[in-house]
C-alpha cells in the first residue's frame, strides 16, 4: 500500500483525524491548513504540514513511517531545523510521528532521545489506539487491519460516517477516502464485489483512487504467482526453506515469469538457489 499517499490525501481531505490523534476539539481544525513543504537547498521535502493561521498556535510536522530506517530521526529533525531556518515564520513546533506499530520503530535513538522524550515530539502507535472511537482514529486505524479484520471495520465505520456527518460534500469526501484504502487492503476483491460489500455505489473515478485500483490488481496478482510457483517448486524439488520463500517473494512479476519457465530444468534446491543468486 501506499502509505504516503493515503494518509495525505486523508490529512488534506479529513484533517480532523490528526487533530483527533493529539486529542484536541475537534474545531481546532479550522485553524490550520495541511500542506506538503519543500525545503531548499537540500531538497528535503517535508511530507506533512499543518500551518496555523494565527502566532499563538504550533506548526505541527507529520510524519508517517511504515518502513525501518535507521536514518529517519536525522532526516526527520533535519528537515524540520531547515525549515525554521528558511521560514518567516515564527511560531512554535510540535513534531508528530505515526508508525503502524512498534517493530518499526526498532533503531538507534540515543541522539535524539531528549527530544523524544520531550513534549516537542509525540509519538503514535496505530496498534495501540484500540480504546478511541472517533471516525478519525477509526479511519486511521483501517490502514493497518488485516484484510479479514478491514470487512467488519470498513461496514461499521461507513455506517458511523453516515450517522456523524450530515454535511453531503464531506460525508462524500470520507466515504471516498474509505473505498481507497479498501480497494488497497483488498486487492484480490474487484470493483463489483467491494461495492456490494460496503453498500457504496458510483465508485468514483478518481486518480488516487484508480491508482489504488491499479496497485491492488498488481499486488493481487504478484500475490497468485508467488504461491503458484511455491507450490510448484515444492512439488519440483521437495519442501524449500523459509528463507527461500522469502527471496522468491521479493522477485518482481517478470522475475517470476522467468523463474516459473526456470524450474523445469531444477533438479534439486541448490539449482533454485543458483538460479536466484543469479537473478
Amino acid at each position: 500500500m501506499k502509505t504516503d499517499s493515503i494518509f495525505y490525501q486523508l490529512f488534506q481531505t479529513f484533517p480532523r483525524c490528526f487533530f483527533d490523534l493529539l486529542n484536541l476539539p475537534a474545531e481546532t481544525v479550522n485553524d490550520y491548513q495541511f500542506s506538503s513543504v519543500e525545503v531548499k537547498q537540500l531538497a528535503f521535502r517535508l511530507d506533512g504540514v499543518f500551518l496555523p493561521n494565527s502566532q499563538d498556535k504550533s506548526i505541527y510536522f507529520v510524519e508517517v513511517q511504515f518502513q525501518k530506517d535507521n536514518k529517519f530521526y536525522s532526516r526527520f529533525f533535519s528537515e524540520i531545523f531547515l525549515y525554521l531556518h528558511q521560514s518567516e515564520l515564527n511560531n512554535n513546533w510540535r513534531g508528530v510521528i505515526i508508525y503502524p506499530n512498534r517493530r518499526v520503530e526498532n533503531i538507534e535513538v540515543s541522539r535524539y532521545q531528549e527530544l523524544l522524550n520531550s513534549e516537542r515530539v509525540c509519538r503514535f502507535y496505530l496498534d495501540e489506539l484500540a480504546t478511541i472511537e472517533t471516525v478519525g482514529i477509526k479511519t486511521l486505524k483501517l490502514i493497518i487491519s488485516s484484510e479479514k479484520e478491514a470487512i467488519p471495520q470498513g461496514k461499521a465505520l461507513i455506517q458511523k460516517v453516515k450517522e456523524e456527518f450530515r454535511d453531503a460534500k464531506q460525508q462524500e469526501n470520507i466515504l471516498q477516502l474509505i473505498e481507497t484504502i479498501l480497494v488497497y487492503k483488498l486487492p484480490l476483491v474487484n470493483r463489483q464485489e467491494i461495492e456490494k460489500m460496503f453498500s457504496l455505489s458510483d465508485l468514483r473515478e478518481t486518480k488516487v483512487y484508480q491508482e489504488a485500483l491499479e496497485e491492488g490488481r498488481l499486488q493481487g496478482e504478484l500475490v497468485a504467482k508467488q504461491n503458484l510457483i511455491l507450490r510448484q517448486l515444492n512439488l519440483k524439488i521437495g519442501k524449500i526453506s523459509p528463507n527461500i520463500q522469502a527471496e522468491v517473494k521479493q522477485l518482481t512479476l517478470t522475475e517470476l515469469d522467468n523463474l516459473a519457465l526456470a524450474l523445469f530444468d531444477f533438479l534439486n534446491v541448490e539449482d533454485l538457489q543458483q538460479w536466484l543468486t543469479s537473478h
